[in-house]
């Protein structure tokens, strides 16, 4: 046997290689700790040897197979310390997929190592032979892999196992720095629940450094080239929804958030969150209503909107720059999150909208369906809008002022939207205003916002304080300090004039209720009251159209098909405008509102300031300090509104509540005959056509249509209580409009 024989054969006879995973491992660790041990002490000056003669000495005293025995044992000084080296290699390995090792699969153990790794050619070649990895080492390594551009061009086998394994060569050779140190981060976390106890510390640290890099990668993403860091973040937590496994997602990602607030030298937070804000801005813009995409980008900023630190830099990042343009609130991240619809995206550009295609050919039952679909999308899309503001509006008092005032701006800068000339300029309007499509989506959310207290008998109802809609000439801080946040309400109308003599008498703060109620009548003033004067002319303009189509058919007139293909169009956008408005959720939310208002102002018409509601009792004593001359006409005007579209285009939700029509009936037997409560006759007039509206109605119908349900309207107008007087209210107003000409 040759001496290296001879040597081979000693260490395999050592009982201390039993550790190694094969022989050649064991020599391949003896050989590199030869140059580590510690030279022989010189000799002291009197001994008067030399070094040399010292070693023969040694050297001499034991035979070559001794020496080699020795030195293995020398190699190994303890067992413990060995064992803890080669376990802290492997599972460094086994954690960020890397190794210094590339020699011969066959020669290693399959125990404790990954079938695939990245080698780290040029670090091996720096450290000189050393081809384990340590806690020294591993942070230099790590970095080392992060700026490796093709990591899959260094995989190599750690095992004599040569068998496709696609998921491991993708796990070990991921390009991207984020999803990389997340699966690092998974790794260490699995790590932490298999090694043992004298091991945990270590698997800690690594876990730790996949968040320290993680926040590196994002404080200085300009260093990893061709990689778009910020979106690979928003990706990673798009993704850890899509697969329904968030938790650890969330968990690393707030873990790296922490370490990123902790030191904002190289970049404040702000600007590392920002730029994944703008790319899921473009991202949402283009995606519909009925894509399940959707609703997992929403969840991403349902995460956002719970982050307390996340929620206050989207607050300050949606703020426009010019407040008094109505159309930069769509432009924001949340501008844009409110925007999606089956409206038209391009008003009377019905080319690339995806319902109701070809109308005329689709039967009855296919409409409904697809009515039906866009329905149940637009109820979740609700709720998960509803969670975000609750969401942000539960947030620190910073963030919720932020989110208030730009609702507030928002309302003031599209005040426009009401006015007549509106609706005859449709050129400019949608150059200087939001959508219809955002103002539905944020008067619903809204709506769901306020149900708490839509009750009609709820007591919280009455800690409505009208007078917020008198304030004028607000500074800043003060908004903030007394919570008033919706501006230019001072302009309003209201139901009737402050008398000379009353005092405004504000409060020293306002509650969310306050502001609640008047964002919502609000937007409902600004956004639903067109849309349902939309559908009221395309309603009539298809009646035309379809008659002149039908009668150019007869004839043979060659424009029918001109006619037809612009039946088609219309009714493509009176079927989705349709659709939008009469979610049922929605409209339920709405019928709630509704009543309750109704209640509200009953009471304030009664005198009532205190906590409990008191029954309607006539005659009505005489109004004295009265908070009727804090509220604006649009109140009226939106519950009226309402219950005619219900009347024209859901009636069925008419039946759903029997206890808010009796509200509606006491709201008009108060205020439709009386002047004095109601000053504006054309608002009291409109209450006739409310009653008309909310009425049992038993018209013959065609033959084979079926008979709507009117059992609750007729028990309710039976059993009214007040009949007495709603009919003298009603002969009052049409008195008024007969002989005195208001």
């Amino acid at each position: 046997m040759t001496d290296q024989g001879n040597n081979n054969h000693n260490i395999s006879c050592n009982p201390f290689a039993a550790l190694f995973s094969s022989v050649a491992d064991a020599k391949q660790f003896a050989s590199s700790q030869k140059p580590q041990q510690p030279s022989a002490q010189p000799p002291s000056e009197d001994s008067g040897e030399s070094q040399s003669e010292s070693e023969n000495s040694v050297s001499d005293s034991v035979d070559e197979n001794d020496d080699s025995v020795a030195e293995i044992s020398r190699s190994f000084r303890s067992r413990q310390e060995l064992c803890e080296q080669l376990n802290v290699n492997h599972m460094i390995q086994r954690i960020f997929l890397i190794t210094l090792d590339n020699s011969d699969p066959s020669l290693r153990g399959g125990n404790g190592i990954p079938p695939r790794c990245v080698y780290l050619e040029e670090m091996a070649a720096d450290l000189d032979g050393q081809d384990w990895l340590d806690m020294d080492n591993i942070e230099q390594a790590l970095f080392n892999r992060l700026l490796q551009l093709e990591p899959g061009n260094h995989l190599i086998y750690m095992t004599s196992c040569s068998a496709v394994n696609l998921s491991a060569d993708r796990d070990a050779g991921e390009k991207c720095a984020i999803p990389y140190l997340f699966g690092c981060y998974q790794r260490a976390k699995e790590e932490l629940t298999k090694v043992p106890e004298k091991l945990h510390s270590f698997a800690v640290r690594c876990k730790n450094l996949t968040v320290s890099n993680a926040r590196t990668v994002l404080l200085t993403p300009e260093i990893y080239i061709n990689q778009n860091i910020y979106e690979q973040l928003l990706d990673l937590l798009l993704e850890g929804f899509r697969a329904a496994r968030p938790e650890e997602v969330v968990e690393f990602v707030g873990e790296v958030i922490a370490a990123l607030l902790s030191d904002q030298e190289v970049r404040t937070f702000e600007e590392v969150i920002v730029p994944v804000f703008d790319i899921f801005q473009g991202r949402i813009k283009d995606l519909d209503l009925c894509q399940p995409l959707l609703y997992y980008y929403l969840d991403v900023l349902l995460y956002f909107s719970h982050h307390k630190d996340i929620a206050k830099v989207l607050m300050e990042h949606i703020q426009p720059k010019d407040p008094a343009n109505g159309l930069q609130y769509q432009k924001s991240l949340l501008g844009m999150v409110l925007n999606i619809s089956c409206l038209l995206r391009t008003p009377g550009v019905v080319e690339g909208h995806g319902y109701f295609l070809n109308p005329s050919r689709s039967s009855a039952q296919e409409t409904k369906v697809q009515e039906a679909n866009i329905h149940q999308f637009m109820g979740q899309y609700h709720e998960k809008l509803h969670q975000i503001l609750k969401s942000l509006l539960q947030r620190s008092g910073e963030t919720r002022h932020l989110l208030l005032t730009w609702m507030g701006s928002c309302l003031q800068a599209n005040a426009g939207r009401a006015k007549i000339w509106a609706n005859q300029m449709p050129e400019i309007f949608f150059q200087m205003y939001a959508s219809d499509a955002f103002f539905l989506n944020l008067g619903a959310v809204l709506l769901k916002l306020c149900q708490p207290f839509c009750k009609p008998c709820s007591p919280k109802l009455l800690t409505f304080n009208p007078t917020y809609c008198a304030l004028k000439d607000v500074s800043e801080e003060e908004r903030r300090n007394r919570n008033i946040h919706a501006k230019g309400l001072e302009k309003e109308t209201c139901l009737i004039p402050l008398p000379p003599q009353q005092q405004v008498e504000s409060a020293q703060s306002y509650s969310l209720l306050t502001e609640n109620l008047i964002f919502t009548q609000l937007t409902l003033h600004l956004g639903f009251h067109r849309l349902h004067e939309q559908m009221v002319k395309m309603n009539q303009s298809l009646h035309r159209v379809q008659v002149t189509w039908q009668e150019a058919q007869r004839t043979g007139n060659p424009m029918s098909e001109q006619l037809l293909e612009q039946f088609e169009r219309l009714m493509i956008v009176y079927l989705s405008t349709k659709a939008a408005t009469t979610q049922p959720a929605m409209l339920q939310c709405c019928l709630n509102l509704q009543a309750s208002t109704a209640a509200l102002l009953v009471q304030l018409s009664m005198g009532n300031q205190g906590s409990e509601h008191v029954a309607l009792n006539f005659p009505l004593a005489s109004l004295h300090n009265t908070m009727l001359c804090y509220i604006p006409e649009f109140f009226a005007e939106n519950m009226g509104d309402f219950f005619i579209f219900l009347r024209r285009f859901a009636d069925d939700v008419l039946e759903t509540s029997a206890e808010s029509l009796e509200q509606i009936l006491n709201f008009i037997t108060v205020f439709m005959g009386n002047v004095e409560r109601m000053k504006n006759p054309h608002l009291r007039a409109k209450l006739a056509e409310v009653l008309e509206a909310v009425m049992p109605h038993m018209e013959p119908l065609a033959p084979g249509a079926a008979q709507p349900i009117v059992f609750q309207r007729e028990r309710v107008f039976c059993s009214y209580v007040h009949a007495p007087q709603l009919a003298e209210a009603l002969i009052t107003v049409f008195v008024d409009i007969e002989f005195t000409g208001r």
